[in-house]
């Protein structure tokens, strides 16, 4: 048995390629499917088969379009309730690819028809996870409630998992490889670890959840503290049960129009060039969400700012950007909410206000402080004492509840997000100045 892990940098998502004896299986694939047909190429195997641990809330998956491209039977479990051609893998089932046998395990708790996969041969065990067993934590029980049509409740989910965890995994041997569908910077869970696989006996000496422990512990340990969740994130648990379209097909309809100097209708501005240069020069009303490069995690925000099926433009530095910004939109499904892409005029004059650091940090009682940083950064430490809190992913719903009799100064952790933010306020207010203190925010962190 041969495993090869993708990783998608900025959702932090691994996929997997099972091969033997010239067949292979996908586990969790991202949606464009590519980078599996030039490894099956590479391989000389062909793909028969695409296992879905549970319905993703985080990304799209490619399960549909490959399926169509290639034969490949898609696996799922049949409590997912699926309508596209499928093959139901539940307990009890299995499949065999090449010489590998692989079984599914009925491990609830992340969702309520989550599965893991084990796979294993006369040499090797493993098992591909999903989003129940993390290396060092376990998947958030709470995304069903707000997450797809198919609503659970996060108590009941959590409990769910505890017997996952207790029952699920007895029979099978320390040395099992854990193959995971996410890592560290993942919203699918809190405390993962920056290691992308691990043994099911690492695992069952350092992960929290494998502890011994009651019920009631786990469930309290389990839904304490959990991130917020993206507004996206229900939209693609509905996407992935219903199949997404051909990736390729859905990316380039998009029309594009190259240096425009104004729009005439409303449809919202998403700019995504770094924020320097939006600050030189940018349509008004539109929000600054930077994809420079994949350490910006522009999916999430897109995603947790702009409601699924909200229309907007998008503007990029140079056209040399666009696949990149296409395929990143279409790893959320937003691509069918864009009306359109843009590259800007060198005319437009329209920028932000020059902040001044050193008046602010002389006369600090001078400004309203906005703190965009989440509930969990905030519960920890406040940067600025008599600041506002309102995380990013609620201020343009909640903008009418900052004061407007001072300047007001955006901050977050380390400057991604208050670029963002600031853009969000001043789209929206203009009785007073709006400041971004973006990396300047480090010299006043403890």
């Amino acid at each position: 048995m041969k495993i090869k892990q993708f990783k998608d940098d900025p959702l932090s998502h691994f996929s997997y390629a099972l091969v033997s004896n010239g067949e292979m299986a996908l586990i969790d694939p991202a949606r464009n499917p590519i980078q599996y047909y030039k490894y099956a190429e590479e391989e000389n195997a062909k793909i028969v088969a695409v296992l879905e641990t549970h319905p993703h809330a985080d990304f799209v998956s490619g399960h549909l379009q490959i399926h169509k491209e290639t034969g490949a039977t898609i696996y799922i479990s049949e409590k997912v309730g699926v309508n596209y051609p499928h093959q139901s893998f539940d307990e009890g089932d299995s499949i065999t690819i090449g010489d590998v046998t692989i079984k599914p395990i009925f491990t609830p708790g992340h969702s309520p028809d989550s599965l893991t996969f084990h796979a294993f041969d006369k040499d090797e065990h493993v098992l591909f996870t999903g989003d129940t067993l993390f290396i060092g934590d376990v998947g958030r029980p709470d995304l069903r409630e707000k997450a797809g049509n198919t609503k659970s409740k996060r108590k009941e989910l959590a409990q769910m998992m505890y017997q996952s965890i207790q029952n699920k995994f007895d029979d099978l041997p320390d040395e099992a490889i854990v193959y995971p569908a996410h890592g560290a910077g993942s919203l699918c869970g809190k405390n993962m670890s920056d290691a992308n696989s691990s043994t099911l006996g690492n695992e069952r000496m350092g992960n929290w959840a494998f502890k011994k422990q009651t019920e009631e512990e786990f469930v309290s340990e389990i839904l304490k503290d959990q991130p917020f969740i993206p507004s996206y994130f229900g939209f693609n648990v509905d996407l992935n049960r219903d199949g997404a379209e051909n990736v390729q097909a859905a990316k380039y309809r998009v029309p594009i129009h190259l240096n425009v100097e104004n729009i005439e209708d409303e449809f919202l501005v998403v700019d995504t060039r770094d924020e320097q240069i939006y600050k030189k020069s940018h349509l008004p009303y539109s929000i600054n969400i930077m994809a420079r490069s994949e350490n910006d995690k522009f999916e999430t925000w897109l995603g947790a700012i702009i409601e699924p099926e909200e229309q907007f433009y998008l503007v990029l530095e140079t056209i040399d950007k666009l696949d990149e910004i296409l395929e990143r939109l279409a790893k959320i499904g937003y691509e069918k909410q864009l009306k359109g892409i843009f590259t800007l005029s060198d005319k437009i004059t329209n920028s932000s206000e020059k902040f001044d650091v050193a008046t602010f940090d002389e006369n600090k009682e001078n400004y309203t402080i906005v703190d965009i940083r989440n509930d969990a950064e905030v519960s920890e430490a406040k940067i600025f004492e008599n600041s506002y809190h309102i995380p990013l992913n609620e201020l343009r719903n909640k903008i009418g509840d900052l004061p407007k009799n001072k300047p007001l100064v955006v901050h977050c952790a380390g400057g991604y997000r208050s670029a963002a933010g600031s853009s969000i306020i001043e789209s929206e207010i203009e009785e007073v100045a709006v400041y971004d203190l973006s990396e300047d925010v480090k010299k006043y962190k403890s």
